[in-house]
């Protein structure tokens, strides 16, 4: 089960490594696109793409991955989110998720705080820190983590560079200066987050506490 499709390519390469994936997602646009990939990828009969909220997703799975799902949660339901992948999570299965978090005393400052990101980036969204995430599993707990900071400010980097080669092609698409200000900004204050250690990403291996 992967929560959180995105466009798809993780749901693609899972299959092409044998497994048999459910991808859900709540935007009609990545549903289209995840099941135009699926069906172009020749692997239809490995891959489903539903358009589903995760707290209505039955069933039981032997691996469940969510990548940047957590922080457009919202902190409010982080309990929910992770009672969700206790309950779907089949006996002996492993759950993975991938996290960008904050200070823990970064995060309960801004908790109620309205930011530039939350205001133009993501609506809705908050970072969780890793003691948040700790504090939140219920009847799960960590069995592994894996930070990748260090790569992700160089990912970010590399996004940077070649959204600026290609601002032409975007001003195409009907984007104006103001988006590609805001644009390039949030990748440079991203990119900073991370080479100066205030923000992370976590990857965590997960599984029953019993």
């Amino acid at each position: 089960l992967e929560i959180g499709t995105g466009w798809g390519e993780l749901a693609l390469r899972a299959a092409r490594r044998g497994a048999v994936v459910v991808s859900i997602t709540l935007s009609q646009e990545q549903w289209e696109l995840a099941r135009a990939r699926v069906a172009d990828a020749g692997l239809s009969d490995r891959v489903e793409i539903l358009l589903a909220d995760y707290r209505e997703v039955s069933g039981g799975y032997d691996a469940i991955v969510s990548v940047e799902m957590i922080e457009a949660v919202g902190a409010r339901y982080w309990p929910v989110y992770f009672a969700a992948l206790e309950r779907l999570l089949a006996p002996g299965g492993r759950i993975a998720i991938q996290a960008i978090t904050m200070p823990h005393e970064r995060m309960l400052a801004t908790l109620d705080t309205h930011t530039w990101v939350r205001k133009y980036i993501f609506p809705g969204g908050m970072l969780p820190s890793v003691t948040a995430i700790e504090g939140n599993l219920g009847g799960l707990r960590i069995t592994d983590r894996l930070s990748l900071r260090a790569d992700y400010a160089e990912t970010l980097r590399l996004w940077r560079e070649r959204y600026l080669e290609r601002v032409d092609a975007v001003g195409a698409l009907g984007f104006d200066d103001t988006f590609h200000r805001m644009w390039t900004l949030y990748l440079a204050y991203s990119e900073a987050g991370f080479r100066s250690r205030y923000l992370d990403v976590w990857q965590f291996t997960l599984g029953r506490r019993s």
